[in-house]
């Protein structure tokens, strides 16, 4: 075998030096504070169960899709799931991708063109930053939820750019937040800027049937896109992007992670169909969650340790504890006493922003909670 690159070793070697080398992790049976599987649909065995006979009615025995969409992979399910999902989020259509990486990447390194600009908040997913990487159009960042400064640029850069695109998250996968999304579109529309928001960690978490937040508050129409990934509230897999027909129309010609890759298996694709079935009728899943988010957020508040955290009404509840060093150290202490609660690290979020990432969710019990935090409490201020 070759040696390994020397230069590619000296990078390994500086992160092991950082402390910040990331490692595949074991399965544990430790309580989950870690996964984003909010609702517990990724072990649902009512969704499992469900899947399976949607299969059987369908008369569906295939395991893959055979190839591309384009070519022989858009098999007759994925027509019926991207209906069924456009009508749960009003929208005029809704395209299938493989992940919400995939979505991301897609949609950005096609749909900005030359002469475009986008406006993105500088905490924005990394799936995000490397479509934009691959865009043809020029990319400036504005402080995070900070509408002041959002505007400022919009006004800065509407007359050079042809068409301003402004990109935000619902909610912060890293953070928990969320922007002020009446004040953010009311914005766009003034300024004539196209709106796209991921709403990875608000599916399944916020509106009365988990629909996410842009709907939630009757937003839809006012944003140009919305994509919508499957693996967090809904424990499956895949993403779409909403939008109009036109959009869909655009993504199936020039979106290269779309045309250039094998489509979801026929069994990916019932999951999510159920997976959104299950979330309509099952109103009492949301409901769980958010208790278990109040009950959260009330526990932190008794034992003073709301100003660790960063502010939020998620299922992510940050609380920063700069240096790798130190948060790896409170996690594994909290992994000791059975919690899975994981350290987030730079470079992963910036130097001096390192935090604990807990993530709550429907089967999270009180007295879990209560225990995680008294812990959490007792490492951090001593009692």
């Amino acid at each position: 075998m070759k040696p390994f690159p020397k230069t590619l070793s000296d990078k390994l070697e500086q992160r092991l030096q950082n402390n910040s080398l990331r490692k595949l992790p074991e399965a544990t049976a430790l309580i989950d504070f870690s996964s984003n599987d909010y609702l517990g649909f990724a072990k649902s065995e009512a969704i499992f169960e469900a899947t399976h006979q949607f299969l059987l009615e369908r008369d569906c025995k295939t395991n893959g899709a055979t190839g591309s969409r384009l070519l022989s992979g858009n098999h007759p399910l994925y027509e019926e799931a991207e209906a069924f999902i456009a009508e749960f989020h009003q929208a005029e259509s809704a395209l299938i991708f493989n992940s919400g990486y995939d979505a991301n990447v897609g949609f950005f390194s096609a749909v900005p063109q030359r002469g475009d600009v986008i406006l993105y908040d500088e905490l924005i997913h990394a799936s995000i930053r490397d479509g934009i990487q691959l865009s043809h159009a020029k990319a400036y960042r504005f402080a995070h939820n900070d509408l002041d400064d959002l505007q400022d640029k919009m006004v800065k850069f509407k007359n050079e750019a042809t068409t301003v695109y402004v990109v935000i998250e619902s909610v912060y996968s890293m953070d928990g937040d969320s922007p002020n999304l009446e004040v953010l579109t009311e914005l766009c529309e003034q300024q004539e800027c196209y709106l796209v928001v991921d709403e990875a960690h608000a599916l399944g978490v916020f509106g009365r049937k988990g629909e996410g937040l842009i709907q939630s508050l009757q937003l839809q129409n006012k944003v140009f896109a919305r994509i919508m990934t499957f693996g967090k509230g809904l424990g499956c897999h895949g993403a779409a992007i909403l939008g109009s027909l036109a959009l869909q129309s655009y993504l199936v010609n020039f979106s290269r992670s779309f045309v250039y890759t094998t489509g979801l298996s026929p069994h990916a694709v019932a999951t999510i169909v159920t997976a959104y079935r299950y979330l309509a009728e099952n109103p009492s899943a949301i409901t769980d969650l958010t208790d278990n988010i109040t009950a959260f957020n009330q526990e932190k508040l008794l034992l003073g340790l709301k100003p660790l955290f960063v502010y939020s009404k998620s299922a992510i509840q940050c609380a920063i504890i700069p240096g790798n060093e130190r948060v790896k150290t409170i996690a594994a202490a909290l992994q000791e006493k059975s919690f899975d609660v994981k350290p987030i690290l730079s470079p992963t979020v910036p130097e001096g922003q390192e935090r604990l990432r807990f993530c709550l969710h429907r089967y999270n019990t009180t007295a879990e909670i209560t225990a995680v935090l008294q812990e959490f409490s007792r490492l951090v201020l001593g009692y």
